[in-house]
C-alpha cells in the first residue's frame, strides 16, 4: 500500500508541505520566453512529474544523461554556481532543483546565453528528483546558502532533517561528496548533528570551542572554500552583513 499522503487538488498525486516561495516579483517579457521556450526541454526527465509518474519509477540515467557522471545542487538560487560548475566540469551532467520561478528563470537566461549543454532543472522540491534517482546514482550533491529558517520552531522545514538527508545518502554513489555552505552558525550546528545520522561521514573537524547547544563563531578547517568554489550572491551578501562562511564537506563511505 502506498502512505504517501494525496493532494486534495490532485488526488492522484503525492503530496508534501512545501515552505518558501514560488513566486516574486513580476517576471519581464524575455524571463517569460526563457520558461515557456526552454524549460520543458531542460527537464531531468518525465519520471520527475507526478502525472507522468505518480508510482515514482526511477529516472532512466542513461537515457537522460548518457552515461556521465551527474551531480546535483539542491536550490540553486540565481544559478551562479551552477553554471559555474558546468562551465568547469563540462564532462558532468547537474541537475539543479529549484522552486523559486525567478531564480528558475535567471538560471535559464544564463544557460540560453552560455549555450551551456551538460544541465537539467527542476523547477520544483528536490525531493521529488530524490524521488526517482536510482540508487547510487549521483556523483557530488551541493546544498548551498539554504534557507536558513531562523526560528527555533521552523528548524524542521531545513534541508539538514533526515527527511531530505536519508533519500540524498541513498541516491549518492559510495565515496560522494556532499557539500554544504551557510552563513548561519546554528545552521552548522544543526547539520553537524544531524548530517551524520544519515551516513555521511564529515571531512572536517568541529572545532573544541564549537559549543552545539550555543552555537558560536569560530575559526576552524571549515573556514576554507573549496578550490573551485565561486562566491554567490547569497554569499556576498553575508559577508557585507558581517556573517561568516562556513563551507562543511561530507562524504558517503
Amino acid at each position: 500500500m502506498n502512505d504517501t499522503p494525496k493532494s486534495p487538488e490532485h488526488p492522484d498525486r503525492g503530496w508534501r508541505n512545501f515552505y518558501g516561495r514560488r513566486h516574486g516579483p513580476t517576471l519581464n517579457k524575455a524571463q517569460k520566453d526563457y520558461l515557456d521556450e526552454d524549460l520543458d526541454s531542460l527537464s531531468p526527465g518525465a519520471a520527475v512529474d507526478w502525472d507522468a509518474n505518480p508510482e515514482r519509477a526511477p529516472l532512466d540515467m542513461q537515457m537522460r544523461f548518457h552515461g556521465k557522471p551527474v551531480w546535483l545542487e539542491v536550490g540553486f538560487g540565481g544559478g551562479e554556481h551552477m553554471i559555474h560548475m558546468a562551465s568547469t566540469y563540462p564532462e558532468v551532467e547537474i541537475i539543479g532543483c529549484e522552486p523559486y520561478m525567478n531564480g528558475v528563470a535567471m538560471l535559464l537566461g544564463k544557460i540560453r546565453k552560455l549555450g551551456q549543454q551538460n544541465v537539467a532543472v527542476h523547477p520544483g522540491d528536490a525531493r521529488d528528483v530524490m524521488d526517482v534517482l536510482p540508487e547510487a546514482s549521483l556523483s557530488k550533491a551541493f546544498l548551498l546558502y539554504p534557507d536558513p529558517w531562523p526560528k527555533a520552531r521552523h528548524h524542521r522545514r531545513r534541508f539538514v532533517t533526515q527527511e531530505h538527508l536519508v533519500p540524498l545518502f541513498r541516491a549518492l554513489k559510495p565515496g560522494a561528496e556532499f557539500r554544504i555552505a551557510t552563513d548561519i552558525c546554528d545552521y552548522v550546528r544543526q547539520a553537524v548533528q544531524e548530517v551524520p545520522k544519515a551516513g555521511f561521514v564529515a571531512q572536517f573537524c568541529v572545532p573544541e570551542a564549537f559549543n552545539h547547544d550555543d552555537p558560536q563563531e569560530v575559526s576552524g578547517d571549515w573556514d576554507t572554500a573549496w578550490d573551485d568554489w565561486i562566491s554567490t550572491r547569497y554569499e556576498q551578501k553575508a559577508l557585507r552583513e558581517g556573517r561568516k562562511p562556513h563551507y562543511l564537506t561530507y562524504r558517503k563511505p
